[in-house]
């Protein structure tokens, strides 16, 4: 059965039209064999000389046919690439280690207002950004030549990848760009793969934006609401229980301020425009100076707060302090506000050799973690089960902000929790400046 089907099949494939010599070879063979019976008189000579005719045919036809089926097969799987490359919705664009255009899909045409036609075959260089017509794609080929670039990978590691801005019209596009090598590894070429992100990006604008105009609404109202209610807390002619009713409200519209700060912050972030101004910070004394302000907070929850410097009388790092403490703020905050009674807040502090960095703990003896949480934990908008227990106020936006700002300054931020027995926050900051990223990135998620 096995061998009526291989057979069905090479009687199939023998129909392709890659397989056009094999009938060419067979044909001169028969031609050769019926014209040498009339030249060669002695039968025994013309079957050695029809014998080998058959055997060399029969070699040539299978060298052949293995060599149409691989022909076929690649056409067919360029094919198949082509049809995919070809309908894709994002940019793709090949060309050569000269910069010659070898590829240049649909997407493409539609992303720069250009056809194959004028594309293909043609080798851009930096001197083509004046052209009508091609700025857009010689800015994409060549991103030093355009208005704003972001990179989001390392240097001189493939694919590179770079956010590109650009004005009038507004785009916005994210290209990613990989080598094309043989097999010995020499470089034949690059590709591009182009993704419009402008509708992406509008959106994330216009809700930061929304939220940004509905925050800074809130904010003016709600401090002058603090503000009244102080003063009458204050007021002498109060009686006890007015003065307990204004304090609480004050404690109130203290946490909606803070929601409403967080949400700020948020639509910053998202927007680009948190702003950095880094400079030399001496983590120890900014760690003891955050902790002094703690204490007043940590007495109200009954709790103790340690600072474990780790031998370390100093430690510089290339931070905003004001970013940074928001940061930390954040993490002791939250291990005051969900730990346990008579519980602990250990901040610890060490250097992690030879890699040049520097560890800040965040440790509590609160609720924990639910590890169905754990990897949710920094999401926006993202509170645990058991946090929203505790406590029923809260944005489920600080760890968000404590991620972002702990990541634009080079660093790392994770966290080890026992439910029921504490969690801890770890993040890690470089002390050397070369390692701290200097360009703002949005964060779409």
């Amino acid at each position: 059965m096995q061998l009526a089907n291989r057979l069905t099949k090479v009687f199939s494939n023998l129909r392709l039209r890659e397989m056009r010599w094999i009938w060419i070879i067979w044909a001169t063979k028969v031609f050769l064999v019926a014209f040498s019976f009339f030249l060669i008189e002695e039968i025994v000579w013309f079957s050695v000389f029809a014998t080998t005719i058959f055997a060399l045919a029969t070699i040539l036809s299978w060298h052949e046919y293995q060599r149409a089926l691989r022909t076929f097969e690649t056409k067919v799987s360029v094919g198949r690439m082509e049809s995919i490359v070809t309908n894709l919705e994002d940019a793709v664009i090949a060309y050569s280690s000269d910069f010659k255009i070898l590829i240049f899909n649909a997407a493409a045409e539609r992303f720069f207002g250009l056809s194959k036609d004028q594309v293909i075959g043609q080798t851009m260089g930096p001197e083509r950004a004046g052209e009508k017509g091609y700025q857009t794609l010689t800015q994409t080929l060549f991103p030093s030549l355009a208005p704003v670039v972001v990179g989001r990978s390392e240097p001189n590691q493939y694919p590179q990848i770079v956010d590109i801005s650009f004005e009038s019209p507004n785009r916005e596009f994210r290209v990613s760009t990989d080598k094309i090598a043989d097999k010995s590894g020499r470089i034949l070429g690059f590709v591009k793969v182009i993704r419009d992100r402008t509708r992406e990006i509008e959106l994330v604008k216009s809700k930061s934006e929304f939220v940004s105009v509905a925050a800074h609404q809130l904010r003016t109202p709600l401090t002058a609401i603090n503000w009244t209610l102080e003063g009458l807390r204050d007021n002498p002619g109060l009686s006890e229980e007015d003065k307990t009713l204004a304090k609480n409200g004050m404690q109130a519209t203290a946490n909606l301020l803070k929601t409403v700060n967080d949400l700020l912050d948020t639509a910053e972030i998202e927007g680009g425009r948190f702003g950095y101004e880094y400079k030399e910070v001496e983590l120890v004394k900014f760690i003891e100076d955050i902790l002094a302000n703690a204490q007043v907070v940590a007495k109200e929850y009954g709790l103790q707060v340690f600072f474990d410097k780790g031998g370390l009388e100093e430690s510089k790092v290339f931070a905003d302090p004001t970013k940074l403490g928001i940061a930390l703020s954040n993490l002791i905050d939250n291990a005051m506000k969900y730990n346990s009674k008579n519980g602990s807040v250990t901040v610890r502090l060490k250097a992690v050799p030879p890699k040049p960095f520097v560890q800040i703990s965040v440790q509590d003896t609160g609720v924990g973690i639910p590890p169905a949480d754990m990897g949710k934990i920094f999401a926006k908008f993202y509170r645990a089960s058991n946090a929203r227990k505790v406590h029923a106020d809260g944005s489920g936006l600080g760890l968000y902000i404590t991620k972002n700002i702990i990541t634009q300054h080079g660093g790392e931020i994770w966290v080890e929790s026992t439910l029921g027995r504490g969690t801890t926050f770890f993040l890690t900051l470089p002390t050397d400046p070369s390692l701290v990223p200097r360009a703002e990135s949005a964060t779409l998620t």
